[in-house]
């Protein structure tokens, strides 16, 4: 999966199932490492859509020309 092509809400989504089924207690050892490594990047990704989203934000409310 490419994170770099999802939305923010999708990211979100996956990020949140994949916790669901970590947190289940059902997944065997391996995927449970395969499942935390994909929530790191997707949570690294989430963070990064958050903080551009904030800087355009700002930028906005410094000159509202820009948009």
């Amino acid at each position: 999966m490419d994170e770099k092509k999802l939305s923010f809400e999708d990211a979100y989504k996956q990020l949140t199932e994949l916790v669901k089924k970590m947190e289940s207690g059902d997944l065997p050892l391996a995927e449970s490492v395969a499942a935390y490594e994909q929530g790191i990047k997707l949570k690294a990704y989430c963070e990064q859509l958050l903080k551009e989203a904030e800087l355009k934000i700002e930028t906005l409310k410094v000159d509202p020309v820009q948009a």
